[in-house]
């Protein structure tokens, strides 16, 4: 009976307690530094200048990007959606080096990301959706 009483109690308790709940599913430490440089396949991505790279299939060893020379509406906007297919098509299943950079709050992690200037083939991928005519804006 008593094994029945604490078994209850901390399902109770699991169901009460607070959950961390993460928007993306990338999870490994962010770089620190401004010019730190990572690089791997991008994995995911989030939004319209946010995704995440990573070097195995494993989402703990993904870093979440913020592109950091970028700006797309947010998801919930009406061109939310459509930019995040534009850096999908940009960027999905492809290789990129990332250089960690300074936003404009002279930060390099913002809302658990790290904010990073990310290229394909040389390219930085701002470019490219600039010229793919990508929506911009947002924050």
């Amino acid at each position: 009976m008593l094994k029945l009483v604490g078994a209850s109690l901390a399902v109770v308790f699991c169901a009460l307690a607070p959950s961390v709940a993460h928007a993306d599913p990338c999870t490994a430490p962010l770089p620190s530094h401004a010019g730190d440089t990572f690089s791997g396949t991008v994995r995911y991505v989030g939004d319209g200048d946010g995704l995440c790279v990573g070097r195995s299939n494993d989402p703990s060893t993904w870093i979440e990007v913020r592109l950091g020379d970028f700006d797309a509406p947010e998801l919930h906007s009406a061109d939310g959606p459509r930019s995040k297919r534009f850096l999908e098509q940009v960027a999905i299943g492809r290789e990129v080096t990332c250089r960690a950079v300074r936003g404009r709050r002279g930060r390099v992690i913002v809302y658990d990301r790290v904010i990073a200037v990310c290229r394909v083939d040389g390219r930085a991928i701002g470019d490219l959706l600039r010229e793919a005519g990508a929506p911009t804006g947002g924050n």
